[in-house]
């Protein structure tokens, strides 16, 4: 299969087909697709789904795609890498940005397919997408700040409308593949409250006991539920250590620890150096 690779922060890419060409393929970046014009086909790891005129993608790192086009059709890509985000550019909510593209990058496309269901939301994406071409192409003052904004808040509607259509399903939900994926989906979107992910709080949501809930998560996952939550925060410390410059203490406090010493007690434990230690040796070896 063949991969590829983005050697830049942002591209647009744009053209008109009646055939598919490129096989299926994975990346290193992050997509947001655009279907101008045409109907057809759009398969994202494994799952066909139909397309049409005004659909919109999103598609993750790692994730895998191939078109089958029917009626001849029209394509704006959006392709960028989270350094669009990075120190350089002034992005007043990036804290809350960073929550927001962690849910997607930790996160497997729960819901190929098209990620918009409010057409009021679809309206205001298209419009956004206007302007960064626009600003793309013309390359005015302070055109990287608008472009970063504009991501950002087309980023922000995507996972608004993904998480309300994936948690729009009945509470009674038999206890399935289907429920395990939606207590991990809970877990992801409310990792930053430790209230939200207690036991007590998992299990009242999704109708279970403490003992049966707990015990269900550990067969389905092979991790009790604190293991579980304490490892994806250490993804997430990770993230931000590689691809931000927030201090060890104000990781800590957007990831709900009590202070620093005990983040870096818990890091120290999973990769066997300090978060001050690791942000050192990725300095060196780079």
């Amino acid at each position: 299969m063949n991969r590829y690779t983005l050697h830049e922060t942002f591209v647009v890419h744009q053209y008109a087909t009646d055939e598919w060409e490129a096989e299926p393929h994975n990346h290193n970046y992050f997509e947001i697709i655009f279907v101008e014009r045409g109907s057809g086909h759009h398969t994202i790891n494994g799952v066909r789904f139909p397309y049409d005129e005004n659909n919109i993608f999103l598609l993750a790192p790692e994730d895998t795609h191939h078109f089958e086009i029917e009626t001849h059709s029209k394509f704006t890509y959006f392709k960028f890498t989270e350094l669009l985000f990075s120190s350089k550019v002034n992005l007043p909510d990036r804290k809350f940005w960073l929550q927001r593209i962690e849910q997607l990058l930790h996160h497997p496309n729960i819901i190929p397919g098209d990620v918009i269901s409010h057409e009021e939301d679809r309206g205001i994406i298209w419009d956004i997408h206007n302007v960064v071409l626009e600003e793309f192409k013309n390359e005015k003052i302070y055109y990287q700040e608008i472009i970063s904004n504009a991501i950002s808040t087309i980023l922000s509607i995507i996972v608004r409308n993904i998480s309300e259509k994936y948690n729009s399903s009945q509470r009674e939900i038999p206890i399935s593949h289907t429920k395990i994926d939606q207590i991990l989906s809970h877990i992801r979107q409310h990792v930053y409250d430790n209230d939200l992910t207690k036991i007590s709080f998992l299990a009242n949501k999704f109708n279970m006991s403490q003992s049966s809930i707990s015990t269900y998560f550990k067969r389905k996952t092979g991790e009790s539920i604190h293991q579980y939550v304490t490892k994806y925060k250490m993804k997430l410390v990770e993230y931000r250590l590689q691809h931000t410059e927030f201090t060890i203490a104000e990781i800590a406090y957007q990831l709900g620890y009590t202070d620093e010493s005990h983040l870096t007690k818990t890091f120290k434990k999973h990769f066997s150096m300090s978060p001050k230690q690791y942000r050192k040796e990725l300095a060196l070896s780079n």
